[in-house]
């Protein structure tokens, strides 16, 4: 029961304050301290004079290392917290607002809304460009406004319910670990030349990793869609990701982003361009508009907002429940 009040609290921190930028202009994030980790077996593992099969041996060694490091130094920041009583439990619950995603997330995607009606395309393109690998100079209106109602739903699954899932099930020894294994993938599970082997651990971990949050997270979705829009959204948006989630490219990312397509009426997904080479896949949603708008940016992070507090709601029913029985 504390290990969910304290993630009650770790998510209203998140939510209320944050990542000051006076904080991590003095000190560096964990996130940047676990880059480094990674980036230094990067260098020393994956060289290209070694073979493929030397080199996914290696990213293989290197992701189970990073990963149990994550898990003890959870459990030994866990062991001192426990020792400073109710201070400690504050620390923890402010260690978990770190590592949580919802107010950095809304701000960012809110910016680009911001940015089209004060500066027009080339402020969303500004703006979409510190949130999406696609190359914005490619995007117009409607695309810059998909683009960061995308990155909304993924960085939802992948930013804020899977850091609270793992948390919820293996405290802070899972949530640092998912962390680790989360910023790996977005290091090396790339299927670049230089990646596809090195990374290939690393990338498929983190989709087993993210399998129940994104699914958990088109239903918190769905919750949200039905606080800002009423039933019948809520009814298609379960309905459009039971049947569109295949879709998409990724075994997760299409989950969150079908219940956020159908919650917003807007087709999602589709055609695009990353570092110069362009993705073919189908509109998720297809019957929904064709074109998105900065309202539906704000729109939905209305229904992101509903589904934060949906999944807040959840923790503390079930410390509730818990505390009873």
């Amino acid at each position: 029961m504390m290990l969910l009040l304290v993630l009650a609290a770790g998510i209203i921190i998140d939510r209320r304050i944050g990542d000051p930028d006076w904080l991590w202009r003095r000190f560096p994030h964990p996130v940047v301290l676990f880059g480094h980790a990674i980036g230094w077996f990067d260098a020393t593992l994956n060289r290209k004079r070694y073979s493929d099969n030397a080199r996914r041996a290696a990213g293989v060694a290197t992701i189970l290392l990073l990963l149990g490091a994550s898990l003890l130094i959870g459990a030994a920041l866990h062991r001192l917290f426990l020792c400073l009583g109710v201070f400690g439990w504050l620390l923890e619950a402010l260690l978990v607002a770190v590592f949580l995603a919802q107010k950095s997330l809304s701000d960012h995607v809110l910016r680009v809304a911001q940015g089209l009606r004060n500066d027009g395309l080339a402020g969303g393109r500004r703006a979409v460009s510190m949130i999406v690998g696609r190359d914005p100079e490619t995007l117009d209106e409607p695309a810059v406004c998909r683009a960061a109602i995308e990155s909304l739903a993924e960085n939802f699954s992948d930013g804020v319910v899977a850091p609270v899932f793992w948390y919820a099930l293996l405290g802070l020894p899972g949530l640092l670990a998912y962390k680790m294994l989360n910023t790996a993938d977005s290091m090396i599970g790339h299927k670049s030349p230089k990646y596809l082997a090195f990374g290939w651990a690393s990338a498929r971990l983190d989709d087993v990793a993210n399998l129940p949050a994104a699914r958990l997270s088109a239903f918190l979705v769905a919750i949200g869609a039905w606080m800002r829009f009423g039933r019948i959204r809520a009814r298609d948006a379960v309905a459009t990701t039971l049947r569109d989630h295949g879709l998409h490219r990724s075994p997760n990312s299409g989950w969150p982003e079908a219940a956020m397509a159908a919650a917003l009426d807007i087709q999602l997904a589709g055609p695009r361009i990353y570092s110069g080479s362009r993705v073919d896949e189908p509109m998720i949603n297809g019957s929904g508009r064709s074109t998105a708008t900065a309202l539906d940016i704000e729109d939905g992070v209305q229904v992101f907002g509903g589904a934060c507090s949906a999944m807040l709601a959840i923790v503390l029913v079930t410390a509730s429940l818990i505390a009873v029985f």
